[in-house]
Protein backbone atom coordinates (compact mmCIF):
# COMPACT_ATOMS: atom_id res chain seq x y z
CA UNK A 1 0.00 0.00 0.00
CA UNK A 2 1.44 3.69 -0.95
CA UNK A 3 2.47 5.63 1.76
CA UNK A 4 0.92 9.06 1.72
CA UNK A 5 1.91 10.67 4.79
CA UNK A 6 5.66 10.49 4.38
CA UNK A 7 5.28 11.35 0.62
CA UNK A 8 3.11 13.58 1.28
CA UNK A 9 5.25 15.40 3.85
CA UNK A 10 8.15 15.41 1.30
CA UNK A 11 6.20 16.49 -1.47
CA UNK A 12 5.20 19.90 1.04
CA UNK A 13 8.59 20.70 1.88
CA UNK A 14 9.90 20.10 -1.63
CA UNK A 15 13.65 21.93 -1.99
CA UNK A 16 13.32 23.48 0.79
CA UNK A 17 14.09 27.22 1.32
CA UNK A 18 14.95 27.10 4.77
CA UNK A 19 18.60 25.65 4.01
CA UNK A 20 19.65 28.89 1.69
CA UNK A 21 22.93 30.30 3.01
CA UNK A 22 24.78 27.50 2.20
CA UNK A 23 26.35 27.01 -1.26
CA UNK A 24 26.34 24.05 -3.31
CA UNK A 25 29.55 22.62 -3.97
CA UNK A 26 31.21 22.36 -6.73
CA UNK A 27 29.56 25.38 -8.25
CA UNK A 28 32.55 27.63 -7.48
CA UNK A 29 31.37 31.37 -7.10
CA UNK A 30 27.72 30.55 -8.72
CA UNK A 31 24.58 31.66 -7.13
CA UNK A 32 23.60 28.24 -5.54
CA UNK A 33 20.85 26.73 -6.28
CA UNK A 34 18.93 26.89 -3.19
CA UNK A 35 19.33 31.00 -3.13
CA UNK A 36 15.61 31.80 -3.94
CA UNK A 37 13.76 32.20 -0.82
CA UNK A 38 10.14 31.64 -1.91
CA UNK A 39 7.71 33.86 0.66
CA UNK A 40 6.32 32.04 3.57
CA UNK A 41 9.36 30.08 3.75
CA UNK A 42 12.00 30.25 7.11
CA UNK A 43 15.10 31.73 6.01
CA UNK A 44 19.01 29.54 6.65
CA UNK A 45 19.59 32.31 10.24
CA UNK A 46 16.51 30.98 12.03
CA UNK A 47 16.43 27.18 10.61
CA UNK A 48 18.18 24.70 12.31
CA UNK A 49 16.62 25.70 15.84
CA UNK A 50 14.48 21.85 16.94
CA UNK A 51 13.24 18.83 16.15
CA UNK A 52 10.87 20.09 13.58
CA UNK A 53 13.83 21.79 11.70
CA UNK A 54 15.90 18.61 11.44
CA UNK A 55 12.31 16.67 10.30
CA UNK A 56 11.83 19.84 7.65
CA UNK A 57 15.76 19.24 6.56
CA UNK A 58 15.60 15.67 6.17
CA UNK A 59 12.27 15.24 3.87
CA UNK A 60 13.80 17.75 1.77
CA UNK A 61 16.78 15.68 0.84
CA UNK A 62 14.61 12.55 0.32
CA UNK A 63 12.22 15.34 -1.86
CA UNK A 64 15.30 16.49 -4.42
CA UNK A 65 15.86 12.40 -5.06
CA UNK A 66 13.19 12.76 -7.21
CA UNK A 67 14.13 16.12 -9.41
CA UNK A 68 14.19 16.52 -12.49
CA UNK A 69 17.78 15.90 -12.72
CA UNK A 70 18.04 12.73 -10.69
CA UNK A 71 15.58 10.94 -12.33
CA UNK A 72 14.93 12.31 -15.79
CA UNK A 73 16.77 13.41 -18.57
CA UNK A 74 20.29 13.35 -17.45
CA UNK A 75 20.41 9.96 -15.51
CA UNK A 76 19.08 8.20 -18.85
CA UNK A 77 21.97 9.67 -21.01
CA UNK A 78 24.18 8.65 -17.62
CA UNK A 79 22.94 5.63 -16.87
CA UNK A 80 21.26 3.80 -19.63
CA UNK A 81 20.91 4.91 -23.20
CA UNK A 82 25.10 3.68 -23.56
CA UNK A 83 24.15 0.23 -22.74
CA UNK A 84 22.59 -2.38 -25.30
CA UNK A 85 19.35 -2.05 -24.11
CA UNK A 86 18.06 1.00 -24.50
CA UNK A 87 18.13 4.02 -27.34
CA UNK A 88 16.53 7.40 -27.76
CA UNK A 89 13.09 6.85 -28.17
CA UNK A 90 10.65 9.67 -28.46
CA UNK A 91 10.58 11.11 -32.27
CA UNK A 92 13.46 11.07 -34.36
CA UNK A 93 14.34 14.88 -34.51
CA UNK A 94 13.29 15.41 -30.76
CA UNK A 95 16.48 15.29 -28.01
CA UNK A 96 18.56 14.87 -30.52
CA UNK A 97 21.66 14.98 -28.05
CA UNK A 98 20.88 11.62 -26.72
CA UNK A 99 22.31 9.75 -29.45
CA UNK A 100 25.79 11.15 -28.82
CA UNK A 101 25.56 8.49 -25.02
CA UNK A 102 24.10 6.34 -27.63
CA UNK A 103 27.23 5.88 -29.84
CA UNK A 104 29.97 7.47 -27.23
CA UNK A 105 30.59 10.76 -29.40
CA UNK A 106 29.35 13.19 -26.82
CA UNK A 107 31.87 15.84 -25.53
CA UNK A 108 31.97 17.32 -22.24
CA UNK A 109 29.83 20.49 -22.78
CA UNK A 110 26.63 18.24 -23.19
CA UNK A 111 23.85 19.31 -20.95
CA UNK A 112 23.44 16.30 -19.13
CA UNK A 113 26.76 15.48 -18.13
CA UNK A 114 26.51 19.18 -16.13
CA UNK A 115 23.15 18.12 -14.94
CA UNK A 116 23.57 14.83 -13.75
CA UNK A 117 26.74 16.17 -11.64
CA UNK A 118 24.74 18.95 -10.24
CA UNK A 119 21.91 16.87 -9.14
CA UNK A 120 24.08 14.31 -7.37
CA UNK A 121 25.69 17.43 -5.85
CA UNK A 122 22.76 18.78 -4.49
CA UNK A 123 21.65 15.56 -2.85
CA UNK A 124 25.18 15.26 -1.07
CA UNK A 125 24.94 19.07 -0.03
CA UNK A 126 21.49 18.44 1.82
CA UNK A 127 22.49 15.52 3.52
CA UNK A 128 26.12 17.50 4.40
CA UNK A 129 23.76 20.39 5.86
CA UNK A 130 21.82 17.49 7.50
CA UNK A 131 25.10 16.08 9.13
CA UNK A 132 26.78 19.69 9.79
CA UNK A 133 23.95 21.11 11.11
CA UNK A 134 21.29 18.69 13.23
CA UNK A 135 24.03 17.47 15.97
CA UNK A 136 23.79 20.47 17.71
CA UNK A 137 19.53 20.63 17.94
CA UNK A 138 18.17 19.48 21.02
CA UNK A 139 16.12 16.76 20.21
CA UNK A 140 14.98 13.32 20.72
CA UNK A 141 18.45 11.17 20.74
CA UNK A 142 16.90 8.09 19.15
CA UNK A 143 15.57 10.09 16.14
CA UNK A 144 18.86 12.38 15.73
CA UNK A 145 21.08 9.37 15.28
CA UNK A 146 18.46 8.00 12.59
CA UNK A 147 18.18 11.49 10.72
CA UNK A 148 21.93 11.19 10.82
CA UNK A 149 22.23 7.69 9.55
CA UNK A 150 19.41 8.49 6.94
CA UNK A 151 21.87 11.41 5.83
CA UNK A 152 24.63 9.30 5.17
CA UNK A 153 22.68 6.71 3.33
CA UNK A 154 21.51 9.26 1.17
CA UNK A 155 25.10 10.88 0.45
CA UNK A 156 26.91 7.39 -0.44
CA UNK A 157 23.82 6.79 -2.69
CA UNK A 158 24.81 9.64 -4.60
CA UNK A 159 28.96 9.43 -4.28
CA UNK A 160 28.31 6.06 -5.71
CA UNK A 161 26.33 7.38 -8.21
CA UNK A 162 28.53 9.94 -9.24
CA UNK A 163 31.70 7.63 -9.02
CA UNK A 164 30.56 4.80 -11.41
CA UNK A 165 29.61 7.73 -14.04
CA UNK A 166 32.89 10.18 -13.58
CA UNK A 167 35.40 8.21 -11.73
CA UNK A 168 37.33 10.58 -9.46
CA UNK A 169 35.34 13.35 -7.83
CA UNK A 170 35.48 15.99 -5.38
CA UNK A 171 34.49 14.47 -2.12
CA UNK A 172 33.19 17.06 -0.06
CA UNK A 173 32.03 15.63 3.52
CA UNK A 174 31.30 18.51 4.85
CA UNK A 175 29.69 22.08 4.20
CA UNK A 176 32.19 24.40 2.88
CA UNK A 177 33.06 26.61 5.94
CA UNK A 178 33.99 29.78 3.62
CA UNK A 179 35.07 30.52 -0.28
CA UNK A 180 38.56 29.15 0.27
CA UNK A 181 36.94 25.76 0.76
CA UNK A 182 34.62 25.80 -2.44
CA UNK A 183 37.59 24.69 -4.71
CA UNK A 184 38.88 21.14 -4.49
CA UNK A 185 40.02 19.02 -6.89
CA UNK A 186 39.05 15.44 -7.93
CA UNK A 187 39.56 12.66 -5.16
CA UNK A 188 40.93 8.95 -6.47
CA UNK A 189 37.52 6.68 -6.85
CA UNK A 190 39.40 4.35 -4.20
CA UNK A 191 38.76 7.25 -1.27
CA UNK A 192 35.27 7.92 -2.81
CA UNK A 193 34.40 4.11 -2.28
CA UNK A 194 36.21 4.43 1.06
CA UNK A 195 33.87 7.32 2.19
CA UNK A 196 30.77 5.53 0.75
CA UNK A 197 31.53 2.25 2.60
CA UNK A 198 32.30 4.02 6.12
CA UNK A 199 29.39 6.36 5.39
CA UNK A 200 27.11 3.00 4.30
CA UNK A 201 28.98 1.16 7.27
CA UNK A 202 27.69 3.64 9.89
CA UNK A 203 24.02 3.91 8.52
CA UNK A 204 23.90 0.38 8.94
CA UNK A 205 24.33 0.31 12.28
CA UNK A 206 21.70 2.95 13.61
CA UNK A 207 19.12 2.45 10.70
CA UNK A 208 15.95 -0.08 11.51
CA UNK A 209 14.91 -2.58 9.72
CA UNK A 210 11.45 -1.73 9.35
CA UNK A 211 9.48 1.61 9.91
CA UNK A 212 5.41 2.39 10.68
CA UNK A 213 3.23 3.73 7.89
CA UNK A 214 3.69 7.11 8.11
CA UNK A 215 7.32 6.66 7.04
CA UNK A 216 7.70 3.97 5.15
CA UNK A 217 10.26 5.06 2.13
CA UNK A 218 12.50 6.08 4.00
CA UNK A 219 16.19 4.61 4.10
CA UNK A 220 16.03 1.27 6.40
CA UNK A 221 19.25 -1.53 7.87
CA UNK A 222 18.78 -3.42 4.80
CA UNK A 223 18.74 -0.63 2.26
CA UNK A 224 22.61 0.40 3.50
CA UNK A 225 23.38 -3.04 3.78
CA UNK A 226 22.16 -3.57 -0.08
CA UNK A 227 23.55 -0.54 -1.34
CA UNK A 228 26.80 -1.13 0.45
CA UNK A 229 27.19 -5.04 -1.33
CA UNK A 230 26.40 -3.41 -4.15
CA UNK A 231 29.54 -0.57 -4.07
CA UNK A 232 31.54 -3.80 -2.83
CA UNK A 233 30.45 -5.53 -5.89
CA UNK A 234 32.17 -3.04 -8.03
CA UNK A 235 35.03 -2.98 -6.29
CA UNK A 236 35.29 -6.82 -7.18
CA UNK A 237 35.08 -7.34 -2.82
CA UNK A 238 33.64 -10.45 -3.13
CA UNK A 239 33.64 -11.52 -0.04
CA UNK A 240 32.26 -8.68 1.40
CA UNK A 241 29.13 -8.97 -0.45
CA UNK A 242 28.46 -12.31 0.01
CA UNK A 243 28.38 -11.63 4.07
CA UNK A 244 26.19 -8.34 3.27
CA UNK A 245 23.76 -9.93 1.01
CA UNK A 246 23.85 -12.93 3.27
CA UNK A 247 22.92 -11.19 6.17
CA UNK A 248 20.08 -9.18 4.09
CA UNK A 249 19.11 -12.43 2.82
CA UNK A 250 18.88 -13.79 6.53
CA UNK A 251 17.40 -10.80 7.96
CA UNK A 252 13.86 -12.29 7.01
CA UNK A 253 12.96 -8.84 5.81
CA UNK A 254 12.38 -9.23 2.15
CA UNK A 255 10.84 -11.55 0.09
CA UNK A 256 10.16 -11.62 -3.67
CA UNK A 257 6.50 -10.37 -5.07
CA UNK A 258 5.22 -13.11 -6.76
CA UNK A 259 3.87 -11.31 -10.04
CA UNK A 260 6.58 -9.95 -12.14
CA UNK A 261 4.89 -7.75 -13.93
CA UNK A 262 2.41 -6.31 -11.02
CA UNK A 263 5.92 -5.81 -8.77
CA UNK A 264 6.00 -2.39 -10.41
CA UNK A 265 2.70 -1.03 -11.05
CA UNK A 266 1.63 2.43 -8.41
CA UNK A 267 -0.48 -0.77 -6.33
CA UNK A 268 2.40 -2.26 -5.15
CA UNK A 269 5.22 0.10 -4.46
CA UNK A 270 6.84 -0.51 -1.39
CA UNK A 271 6.10 -4.12 -1.35
CA UNK A 272 8.29 -6.79 0.44
CA UNK A 273 10.73 -7.18 -2.84
CA UNK A 274 11.26 -3.37 -2.26
CA UNK A 275 14.95 -1.95 -0.28
CA UNK A 276 14.55 0.99 -1.62
CA UNK A 277 12.13 3.27 -3.74
CA UNK A 278 12.20 7.09 -4.29
CA UNK A 279 8.73 7.84 -3.12
CA UNK A 280 6.76 10.01 -5.47
CA UNK A 281 3.20 10.81 -5.69
CA UNK A 282 0.43 12.72 -7.34
CA UNK A 283 -1.49 15.30 -4.30
CA UNK A 284 -4.24 16.67 -5.78
CA UNK A 285 -4.53 19.73 -3.80
CA UNK A 286 -0.73 20.12 -4.45
CA UNK A 287 0.53 20.09 -8.07
CA UNK A 288 4.00 21.19 -6.91
CA UNK A 289 4.38 18.00 -4.57
CA UNK A 290 3.36 15.86 -7.99
CA UNK A 291 6.74 17.22 -9.65
CA UNK A 292 7.66 13.47 -10.47
CA UNK A 293 8.70 12.92 -14.50
CA UNK A 294 10.44 9.89 -14.24
CA UNK A 295 7.21 7.96 -15.79
CA UNK A 296 6.32 10.63 -18.25
CA UNK A 297 9.69 11.10 -20.03
CA UNK A 298 9.43 7.08 -20.69
CA UNK A 299 5.64 6.59 -20.75
CA UNK A 300 4.01 5.47 -24.07
CA UNK A 301 4.04 8.12 -26.88
CA UNK A 302 0.70 9.23 -28.53
CA UNK A 303 -1.88 8.43 -25.82
CA UNK A 304 -3.79 10.11 -23.35
CA UNK A 305 -2.19 9.14 -19.78
CA UNK A 306 1.32 8.18 -21.56
CA UNK A 307 4.18 10.43 -22.15
CA UNK A 308 7.22 11.55 -24.13
CA UNK A 309 8.63 8.07 -25.20
CA UNK A 310 11.98 8.24 -24.38
CA UNK A 311 14.19 5.91 -22.92
CA UNK A 312 12.72 2.73 -25.19
CA UNK A 313 13.83 -1.02 -25.33
CA UNK A 314 15.61 -2.10 -27.76
CA UNK A 315 15.53 -4.89 -30.22
CA UNK A 316 18.95 -6.87 -28.69
CA UNK A 317 17.03 -6.52 -25.35
CA UNK A 318 13.78 -7.97 -26.58
CA UNK A 319 15.82 -10.62 -28.70
CA UNK A 320 18.24 -11.40 -25.23
CA UNK A 321 15.26 -13.00 -23.28
CA UNK A 322 15.11 -17.15 -22.97
CA UNK A 323 12.13 -18.66 -24.74
CA UNK A 324 9.01 -17.80 -23.31
CA UNK A 325 10.27 -15.64 -20.24
CA UNK A 326 7.31 -13.54 -19.11
CA UNK A 327 9.88 -10.85 -17.86
CA UNK A 328 9.97 -10.02 -21.75
CA UNK A 329 6.45 -9.32 -21.95
CA UNK A 330 6.47 -7.73 -18.48
CA UNK A 331 9.23 -5.37 -18.97
CA UNK A 332 8.57 -4.22 -22.82
CA UNK A 333 5.24 -2.82 -24.13
CA UNK A 334 5.18 -3.76 -27.40
CA UNK A 335 3.12 -1.59 -30.37
CA UNK A 336 -0.46 -2.83 -30.86
CA UNK A 337 -0.72 -5.22 -27.03
CA UNK A 338 -2.83 -4.59 -24.85
CA UNK A 339 -1.58 -4.38 -21.76
CA UNK A 340 -2.35 -6.45 -18.43
CA UNK A 341 -4.36 -3.35 -17.17
CA UNK A 342 -5.93 -2.96 -19.90
CA UNK A 343 -4.64 -0.20 -21.89
CA UNK A 344 -4.53 -0.61 -25.84
CA UNK A 345 -1.08 0.46 -27.49
CA UNK A 346 -1.75 1.82 -30.77
CA UNK A 347 -0.03 -0.07 -33.66
CA UNK A 348 1.59 2.53 -35.11
CA UNK A 349 3.63 5.60 -34.06
CA UNK A 350 6.86 6.54 -33.41
CA UNK A 351 8.65 3.91 -31.57
CA UNK A 352 8.11 0.14 -31.44
CA UNK A 353 8.47 -0.36 -27.57
CA UNK A 354 8.63 1.24 -24.52
CA UNK A 355 9.56 0.43 -20.82
CA UNK A 356 6.40 -0.99 -19.17
CA UNK A 357 8.44 -1.21 -15.92
CA UNK A 358 7.76 2.48 -15.61
CA UNK A 359 4.06 2.57 -16.97
CA UNK A 360 1.19 4.11 -15.07
CA UNK A 361 -2.12 2.61 -16.63
CA UNK A 362 -3.53 5.38 -18.49
CA UNK A 363 -6.70 5.62 -16.61
CA UNK A 364 -4.83 6.87 -13.33
CA UNK A 365 -4.08 10.07 -15.05
CA UNK A 366 -4.98 13.24 -13.78
CA UNK A 367 -4.87 16.45 -16.43
CA UNK A 368 -3.25 19.11 -15.54
CA UNK A 369 -0.37 17.07 -13.58
CA UNK A 370 2.22 15.12 -15.61
CA UNK A 371 1.73 11.61 -16.56
CA UNK A 372 2.51 8.60 -13.95
CA UNK A 373 3.41 11.47 -11.82
CA UNK A 374 2.60 8.68 -8.59
CA UNK A 375 5.34 6.30 -10.22
CA UNK A 376 7.79 5.27 -7.55
CA UNK A 377 11.19 5.13 -8.87
CA UNK A 378 12.92 1.23 -7.58
CA UNK A 379 16.27 1.42 -6.65
CA UNK A 380 16.90 -1.86 -5.00
CA UNK A 381 15.03 -5.09 -5.08
CA UNK A 382 15.59 -7.76 -3.15
CA UNK A 383 15.74 -9.81 -6.42
CA UNK A 384 18.85 -7.92 -7.15
CA UNK A 385 20.89 -9.13 -3.91
CA UNK A 386 20.25 -12.55 -4.48
CA UNK A 387 21.65 -12.22 -7.76
CA UNK A 388 24.82 -10.20 -6.23
CA UNK A 389 24.65 -13.22 -3.58
CA UNK A 390 25.09 -15.36 -6.62
CA UNK A 391 27.85 -13.84 -8.10
CA UNK A 392 29.96 -13.65 -5.04
CA UNK A 393 29.05 -17.13 -3.66
CA UNK A 394 30.68 -18.44 -7.40
CA UNK A 395 33.40 -16.16 -7.05
CA UNK A 396 33.96 -17.58 -3.77
CA UNK A 397 33.75 -21.23 -5.04
CA UNK A 398 30.61 -21.76 -3.28
CA UNK A 399 28.44 -23.16 -5.90
CA UNK A 400 25.71 -24.72 -4.09
CA UNK A 401 24.60 -21.37 -2.94
CA UNK A 402 25.30 -19.36 -5.87
CA UNK A 403 22.73 -22.10 -7.88
CA UNK A 404 20.33 -22.01 -4.89
CA UNK A 405 20.28 -18.21 -4.92
CA UNK A 406 20.26 -17.48 -8.74
CA UNK A 407 17.28 -20.15 -8.79
CA UNK A 408 15.00 -18.15 -6.22
CA UNK A 409 15.23 -15.69 -9.02
CA UNK A 410 14.62 -17.71 -11.92
CA UNK A 411 11.50 -19.84 -9.96
CA UNK A 412 9.64 -16.41 -9.68
CA UNK A 413 9.96 -15.45 -12.89
CA UNK A 414 8.88 -19.36 -14.23
CA UNK A 415 5.87 -19.28 -12.18
CA UNK A 416 3.83 -22.57 -11.98
CA UNK A 417 5.26 -23.10 -15.84
CA UNK A 418 7.46 -26.66 -16.26
CA UNK A 419 8.63 -26.29 -19.72
CA UNK A 420 10.36 -22.73 -19.46
CA UNK A 421 13.74 -21.06 -17.35
CA UNK A 422 14.92 -24.37 -16.59
CA UNK A 423 17.02 -24.78 -13.50
CA UNK A 424 20.78 -24.10 -13.56
CA UNK A 425 23.07 -27.15 -13.07
CA UNK A 426 26.62 -25.57 -14.39
CA UNK A 427 29.06 -25.83 -11.51
CA UNK A 428 31.95 -24.97 -13.31
CA UNK A 429 32.66 -21.09 -12.46
CA UNK A 430 32.95 -19.68 -15.91
CA UNK A 431 30.15 -20.91 -17.18
CA UNK A 432 28.10 -20.39 -13.98
CA UNK A 433 28.75 -17.06 -13.80
CA UNK A 434 27.89 -16.08 -17.62
CA UNK A 435 24.09 -17.24 -16.61
CA UNK A 436 23.81 -15.34 -13.59
CA UNK A 437 25.35 -12.05 -15.80
CA UNK A 438 22.15 -13.31 -17.97
CA UNK A 439 19.73 -13.58 -15.44
CA UNK A 440 20.97 -9.69 -14.08
CA UNK A 441 20.05 -8.50 -17.69
CA UNK A 442 16.63 -10.40 -17.61
CA UNK A 443 15.57 -9.94 -14.13
CA UNK A 444 16.63 -5.79 -14.01
CA UNK A 445 16.25 -4.73 -17.32
CA UNK A 446 15.34 -1.37 -17.58
CA UNK A 447 16.33 -0.46 -13.95
CA UNK A 448 19.38 1.78 -15.11
CA UNK A 449 21.62 -1.28 -14.15
CA UNK A 450 22.76 -2.60 -17.11
CA UNK A 451 25.88 0.20 -18.82
CA UNK A 452 27.65 0.23 -15.47
CA UNK A 453 27.03 -3.56 -15.12
CA UNK A 454 28.48 -4.67 -18.19
CA UNK A 455 31.35 -2.19 -17.20
CA UNK A 456 32.16 -3.55 -14.31
CA UNK A 457 32.06 -7.09 -15.39
CA UNK A 458 34.98 -6.17 -18.08
CA UNK A 459 32.77 -6.58 -20.94
CA UNK A 460 32.70 -3.06 -22.57
CA UNK A 461 34.27 -3.67 -25.57
CA UNK A 462 32.54 -6.98 -26.16
CA UNK A 463 29.27 -5.61 -25.68
CA UNK A 464 29.18 -2.21 -26.49
CA UNK A 465 32.12 -1.94 -28.88
CA UNK A 466 30.09 -2.35 -31.95
CA UNK A 467 27.93 1.09 -30.85
CA UNK A 468 31.36 2.61 -30.38
CA UNK A 469 32.58 2.28 -26.99
CA UNK A 470 36.83 2.58 -26.38
CA UNK A 471 38.25 0.43 -23.51
CA UNK A 472 40.34 2.97 -21.35
CA UNK A 473 38.10 6.16 -22.14
CA UNK A 474 34.08 4.82 -22.10
CA UNK A 475 34.45 3.20 -18.94
CA UNK A 476 33.78 7.28 -17.62
CA UNK A 477 31.94 9.82 -18.64
CA UNK A 478 33.56 13.36 -19.33
CA UNK A 479 33.94 16.05 -16.16
CA UNK A 480 31.56 18.78 -16.99
CA UNK A 481 32.99 21.53 -19.07
CA UNK A 482 31.39 23.84 -17.05
CA UNK A 483 32.71 22.60 -14.06
CA UNK A 484 36.38 22.83 -15.08
CA UNK A 485 35.85 25.98 -16.20
CA UNK A 486 34.14 27.19 -12.74
CA UNK A 487 37.37 25.73 -11.03
CA UNK A 488 39.45 27.59 -13.07
CA UNK A 489 41.36 24.58 -13.77
CA UNK A 490 41.30 22.86 -10.66
CA UNK A 491 39.33 20.19 -11.81
CA UNK A 492 40.84 17.98 -14.73
CA UNK A 493 38.86 16.06 -17.70
CA UNK A 494 39.10 12.43 -17.84
CA UNK A 495 41.39 10.87 -20.40
CA UNK A 496 40.36 11.11 -23.96
CA UNK A 497 37.94 13.47 -23.81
Amino acid sequence: MKNRNFKTRLGRIGLYAGLTSLTLFPLACQESFLDTDPQGKQSGDVFWQNEGDATKAVNAMYANLRSWTNISFAPIAIESIGSDETEKGSSASDATFFNTYDNFSVGSTEGQLADFWKGQYENINYANQVLDNVPAIEMTAALKERYLAEAKFVRAYSYFRLVRAYGDVPLRLTVPAGTAEYNIPRTAKAEIYAAIEKDLTEAAAVLPATYGATDIGRATKGAALSLHAKVSMYQQKWQQVYDLTTQVIGSGQYSLFANYEQLFRVKNENAPESIFEIQNELVLENKDASNSQYSQVQGTRGVVGGGWGFNVPTKELAASYETGDPRRDATIIFRGETTPDGDIIPATGDNPMYNQKSYVPFKLFVSGFNEGAQQNVRVIRYADVLLMNAEAANELGKTTEALASLELVRARARGTSTTILPKVTATDKATLQKAIWRERQSELALEYDRYFDVIRQGRGTEVFGPKGWQANKNEVWPVPQNEIDLSGGVLTQNTGY
